[in-house]
């Protein structure tokens, strides 16, 4: 159904900020003064334009709130016709208000983060740029208007990441995103064209059944096909939302802003693998093969990035971990099917709150500490740092699970939903699932004790302070979020809300109260806590690291997710290059220069045949003349 009223003006999301990004980046120095206002209007104005869209679409009838609007013809070849076309549904407007939300609140706690940097104008264009990318990701009513969000939300995060430039570390991360994406990147291209090859066309509507156009998936799409799409969407899944074994990138990207971080981790770029998922539902449930490797993936994620987390003296790093694991409870839930689809979701915007309140709060710490990131340099921040402090505890008790906070209802109706897929599989993802929640509690819990309880361990020349309001009041509205988001959208009626986009699962995916699940996840969640209180909390923390158990040391290496990486990819790769160096030089090469060398040779030969003397010539040609004689006698005697 096509769009009207505001919602036909749904370009805009797209192009308010693109335009700042433009004008930003166009205008150079002139804009210095006023640029980092103009990004946070531009963002601001693109929420304002999805908040308006979202009223909108309340007023329409649940079964009636999909409009799409054609922008313009984008290919027209032969039987390859794809429309600049974008989608607003219920699950396109809730990332929509995600990453307008969220990113303008990051957008405005750049003004304090970044006011002393010169590039503060280019810093702002990318924010732009990374939120316009985003929006195209979420709108597009095609795989192929996706994939174009989709590659721009790479350029943008590269473009971020490596901002400080100067920095060896940060340049090496950034050339890292991109490189470990571009893996993630191919599958999702190759899933796009074998589905233009099965269906002919790339468009949501045709392939999954959501418009009247829609071909059939069963009449066309046999199992086997259904995997290898399912598995080539969660390759390119996997490279986005870093996952294993494509998660080798995320702790890397610590090294660009802040900002960019709580972007990044929060409410964009890694959970663009979660909504590529949920959108393409309809394909995962015709291979219970792709559903279950996509629950594997997640619970084996959610596990290593919660023990990566534990490892880490680097706060930002730390929550770099946290974020690799949640997502990886929102791949778990996106891979039970629908019983888990509302709960994925609830729990992406969720995350997005606590998740930038908590990478927010951990860059007000570093403001006041003179960018050490290092917890064991902290301790005591509590009594000089009040908002961060208040704001970073609520985010902590969400991320846990503490009730009634948000993660309480999303997380915990994620273990309940694995629980109830029954069987061996069932009872695997749900225990691997609650014993993350414990591990959650417990590496928090060592985040908090480190940074804000216990003495303090700073050098005498830190002067440890609260941050200015502007940086401040971004962090008590994501708070809010912290506190109610989960609460509000799973006992609101949000599975309703999503109904139309990811149908309705065969049993009620409501939050139930009191299950043994739920209790195991609460006593656990207690137990984390307290064992991270008796080692951080109630006692002096070293200001150096101890050697640890080799589970420490694994997890500070990142479970060695590099060393592999490096062994069963960079180096044969390296070992190939030299062997396609040296067959060229040797083989190729040499073949063309040795056959170039013999002409040469012989003709260099032939030419001293050539004396210039008469009586030499006169001499061969009696020879030759001699020699035919001889041989036509030869023949007349045979």
């Amino acid at each position: 159904m096509k769009a009207e009223g505001i919602q036909a003006a749904s370009w805009l999301l797209i192009a308010l900020p693109l335009a700042g990004a433009a004008i930003l980046l166009l205008g150079g120095r002139r804009t210095d003064k006023w640029g980092h206002l103009l990004g946070v209007a531009m963002s601001v104005a693109s929420f304002a334009v999805g908040a308006a869209m979202f009223v909108q679409m309340l007023g329409y009838d649940a079964a009636d709130r999909r409009r799409t609007v054609h922008l313009w013809d984008f290919i027209d070849v032969g039987s390859f016709k794809v429309g600049m076309d974008l989608l607003v549904d219920p699950l396109s407007i809730s990332f929509v208000l995600l990453i307008t939300g969220v990113g303008s609140l990051i957008h405005i706690y750049s003004i304090g983060y970044m006011a002393e940097d010169p590039e503060r104008r280019k810093f702002f264009a990318y924010l732009n740029l990374f939120v316009a990318a985003m929006l195209l990701l979420v709108l597009g009513d095609n795989y192929l208007v996706m994939f174009l969000g989709w590659e721009g939300v790479g350029l943008a995060s590269y473009l971020l990441i490596g901002f400080w430039q100067y920095k060896p570390t940060a340049a090496t991360a950034a050339k890292k995103a991109f490189v470990v994406n571009r893996v993630g990147d191919m599958g999702l291209i190759i899933a796009i064209a074998l589905m233009f090859a099965t269906f002919g066309t790339v468009g949501f509507g045709p392939i999954l059944g959501t418009g009247a156009e829609h071909v059939g998936l069963a009449s066309k799409l046999g199992t086997g096909t259904a995997t290898a799409i399912g598995l080539l969407l969660l390759l390119g899944a996997c490279g986005k939302s870093a996952q294993l074994p494509l998660q080798s990138w995320l702790l890397d990207a610590m090294e660009g802003p802040t900002p960019v971080s709580a972007l990044i981790h929060a409410a964009t770029m890694v959970t663009a693998g979660v909504y590529l998922i949920v959108r393409s539902g309809p394909i995962f449930e015709m291979s219970d093969t792709a559903q279950l490797v996509v629950t594997i993936v997640g619970a084996a994620t959610l596990l290593a990035g919660a023990i990566i987390g534990c490892g880490k003296d680097d706060i930002k790093k730390a929550l770099a971990g946290s974020t690799m694991s949640q997502i990886g409870y929102m791949h778990l839930a996106a891979g039970l099917g629908k019983p888990g689809y509302v709960f994925a979701i609830a729990h992406l915007i969720a995350h997005g709150f606590f998740k930038a309140g908590l990478f927010l709060g951990a860059g007000s710490v570093m403001h006041g500490m003179k960018d050490d990131v290092n917890m064991r340099h902290y301790g005591a921040l509590r009594a000089v740092m009040v908002t961060t402090y208040v704001t970073f505890g609520l985010g902590y008790l969400a991320i846990i699970g503490c009730p009634p906070f948000s993660g309480f209802f999303t997380k915990d109706g994620i273990i309940e939903a694995a629980y109830e897929k029954g069987g061996t599989s069932g009872a695997i993802l749900g225990s691997c699932a609650l014993i993350g929640a414990g591990i959650t509690a417990y590496y928090m819990s060592r985040v908090m004790f480190m940074t804000f309880f216990g003495e303090k361990r700073w050098e005498d020349d830190v002067h440890p302070h609260e941050s200015p309001a502007v940086m401040t009041w971004p962090l008590m509205l994501l708070a809010v979020g912290s506190v109610g988001a989960g609460g509000f959208l799973i006992l609101g009626g949000f599975s309703d809300f999503l109904e139309p986009v990811v149908g309705a699962p065969e049993h009620e995916a409501g939050f139930k109260w009191l299950t043994a699940p739920g209790i195991a996840t609460f006593v656990l969640m207690l137990v984390g806590a307290a064992i991270a209180w008796r080692q951080y909390g109630s006692r002096k923390v070293p200001r150096e690291a101890p050697k640890g158990s080799f589970v420490t040391v694994a997890a500070r290496k990142d479970l060695y997710g590099d060393a592999i990486n490096e062994s069963l990819l960079m180096r044969p790769g390296q070992w190939l290059t030299r062997l396609a160096v040296w067959f060229d030089g040797r083989g190729v090469d040499g073949a063309v220069n040795g056959t170039a060398a013999g002409i040469g040779g012989t003709s260099g030969r032939f030419r001293r045949v050539q004396t210039g003397f008469a009586r030499s010539y006169a001499l061969s040609m009696f020879c030759g003349a001699a020699l035919v004689v001889a041989a036509l006698l030869a023949v007349n005697v045979s």
